[in-house]
């Protein structure tokens, strides 16, 4: 993509539902990541009716639909470089030394956003069934040239 400002909805672990809350969220993105734990192929088919989306297998992601999914991406937006992986204890590059701007995963369902170094770390947490008493959220990430801004949104399900 261009130099210009985009809107990234990230989302993950939705294990087959994909709550209209989230849909309404993620509207008007320019561009969608899934990390993982979809759960059906149809979440990726409604997704890209949304928006071009980038998704990764997790590890409920079975059957030869989630075999064609790759484990980790490389999705480039404008001036950044976000890696997607499912779970973050498979990471097994420096992102800095890599020149990310950002890692994008799931998997504990726990939504955070931190900075290491240079790089963001970016859990969007779980859009899915509710687990435990966590929330359900998805993220967005704004970016303008080299800026890049990310904020967790809870879905009042």
């Amino acid at each position: 993509m261009r130099a210009r400002d985009y809107v990234l909805g990230v989302i993950s672990d939705t294990h087959g539902l994909l709550r209209p809350e989230a849909l309404s969220v993620l509207h008007g993105s320019d561009l969608i990541i899934h990390a993982g734990d979809v759960g059906k192929l149809e979440v990726v088919d409604r997704l890209g009716e949304v928006a071009p989306t980038h998704v990764v297998r997790g590890n409920i992601d079975k059957g030869s639909w989630a075999a064609a999914l790759p484990v980790t991406e490389l999705v480039e937006v404008g001036e950044h470089r976000f890696f997607v992986l499912h779970d973050i204890s498979q990471l097994d590059v420096d992102p800095e030394a890599a020149g990310f701007a950002a890692v994008v995963f799931g998997h504990s369902h726990r939504p955070s956003i931190e900075r290491r170094g240079g790089v963001l770390f970016l859990n969007p947490g779980s859009a899915g069934p509710r687990r435990f008493k966590l929330p359900v959220t998805v993220a967005r990430v704004k970016t303008s040239g080299r800026r890049m801004r990310a904020d967790i949104v809870e879905l009042h399900v």
